[in-house]
């Protein structure tokens, strides 16, 4: 480590923390007593706070974001180097970085050819639901707008994309909500025993089945998009069933519903693949993608479409209106793109898929082996470095652990230095699944001390 601070430097960042950052996603009462944790350098996996200590970060930042981990110079340069040559221009114009990555990004992406910046994950969700919006009113009179979302999915935390957020706690106190967003069904097998007829046999098929009666409840005509996240995040690190996203896609060409895939979480190496959809073989229409797709080094998200979609919003150039009429203020930042190339680079010439898919398998396999000891473990799953460890009270009726519990496990894990993440003020009643996303560099060194704390702040929790 090299930021030590001297007394005077740490009374000072302290101080000016808690009384001017409104930090998120945090309770700020317990800091009238005590200090928020103020992390001040971080190499590889590893992040120092303001006393010093050491934690071995098992969540990417947090929230899934920081792929190829901490302290790489190398992406630091290059965004220097860009922001020294040119820092800025509005998305109308483009820029040498913009242009290259777009070209790097779709040679990852068969099926796609077009993007979109802009600055936020939430953003892009909102310029993918436009356009949806926008293609209603020029090819269907504005019947086919309603865009569906699922159960325990969450797509972003503005209004409009909370409208799209299957996640009941985290909407709590912000509706009413934009009209013509239409719930699905989770896709969920291991709470399978909590829906209406469903079956131990061909669960995947059955579930996808359930977003077709939706649509015909609320006509398809009536239905423009359908968006999914590949793998589930904060609604409990959800991988699909077999035989669900082939029985989506055709749902999707029948009724001619453009399929939105969030890749904000998965996108850019997460599961092992460049993207979370690439496993199971579908052509999405539209993807949207963030917080790896520069691991956190600058800020930059995108929607990627087919020409197809493309070609939707330029057919009369002598139409005022006839042109995605949309801007993002800081979609035009060139330190994101730039960013995003070296990330790539760093992905590509590290076999960081590879090592994704060779380490989530093996922590994967840990975890059976918590599952194993701890009976508090009803279920482990997982893709890649993107897994979940769901706690019950008993395995048989698979009652959830009361969230308090679940806290206190995460507690202890930090107490240790260990940050791993829960889901949190996401599913009423149901915030019990323990999260791990460890930077794509993880070794199986990274991974037992990961699974020696869990197992450790499990004994101390729960006996």
């Amino acid at each position: 480590m090299d930021g030590t601070l001297t007394a005077n430097d740490l009374s000072h960042i302290v101080t000016a923390d808690k009384a001017h950052v409104w930090h998120h996603l945090s309770q700020h009462k317990p800091w009238e007593t005590s200090d928020p944790n103020i992390l001040i350098e971080g190499k590889g996996m590893r992040v120092w706070n303001q006393n010093g200590k050491e934690h071995l970060d098992a969540v990417s930042g947090a929230v899934w974001t920081v792929n190829v981990g901490y302290g790489r110079e190398e992406i630091a340069r290059a965004v220097y180097d860009q922001l020294c040559k040119m820092n800025y221009f509005a998305g109308a114009a483009g820029t040498v970085p913009g242009a290259l990555f777009a070209e790097r990004l779709i040679e990852k992406m068969p099926g796609q050819s077009r993007v979109y910046y802009c600055n936020s994950g939430s953003e892009a969700n909102e310029k993918a639901f436009k356009m949806v919006r926008q293609i209603a009113h020029k090819r269907h009179g504005g019947k086919k707008h309603k865009i569906l979302y699922r159960d325990r999915d969450y797509h972003g935390t503005t209004i409009g994309c909370l409208s799209a957020g299957g996640q009941d706690e985290r909407n709590a106190q912000y509706g009413p909500f934009a009209p013509g967003f239409v719930r699905v069904p989770h896709c969920l097998e291991y709470r399978r025993h909590e829906q209406d007829g469903a079956p131990v046999e061909n669960y995947g098929e059955w579930a996808a089945n359930q977003i077709e009666e939706v649509i015909l409840r609320e006509g398809p005509d009536t239905v423009g998009a359908l968006c999914l996240e590949p793998v589930t995040a904060g609604g409990g690190v959800i991988v699909p069933p077999e035989g669900y996203w082939p029985r989506v896609q055709e749902i999707c060409r029948k009724y001619d519903i453009l399929l939105h895939i969030d890749e904000v979480v998965c996108g850019v190496g997460r599961t092992g693949t460049w993207f979370g959809y690439q496993h199971y073989g579908v052509e999405p229409d539209m993807v949207t993608m963030a917080k790896g797709v520069a691991s956190g080094y600058a800020a930059i998200a995108c929607l990627t479409t087919t020409e197809a979609v493309f070609d939707m919003f330029k057919t009369d150039a002598a139409d005022p209106m006839d042109y995605f009429r949309d801007i993002s203020t800081f979609g035009g930042c060139t330190a994101g793109p730039a960013a995003a190339m070296e990330n790539m680079r760093i992905i590509e010439d590290e076999d960081l898929l590879g090592s994704t898919t060779r380490m989530g398998a093996y922590m994967l396999e840990r975890l059976e082996e918590l599952k194993g000891k701890h009976a508090i473990i009803g279920d482990v799953r997982g893709k890649g470095l993107f897994l979940g460890a769901e706690l019950v009270t008993d395995r048989d009726t698979k009652d959830p652990v009361e969230e308090a519990r679940v806290k206190a496990v995460v507690a202890d894990c930090m107490g240790q230095g260990l940050i791993i993440g829960a889901t949190n003020r996401s599913v009423p009643g149901k915030n019990n699944t323990l999260c791990f996303s460890p930077a794509l560099i993880a070794t199986k060194d990274d991974i037992d001390q990961i699974i020696d704390g869990v197992d450790g702040a499990l004994t101390r929790v729960f006996g």
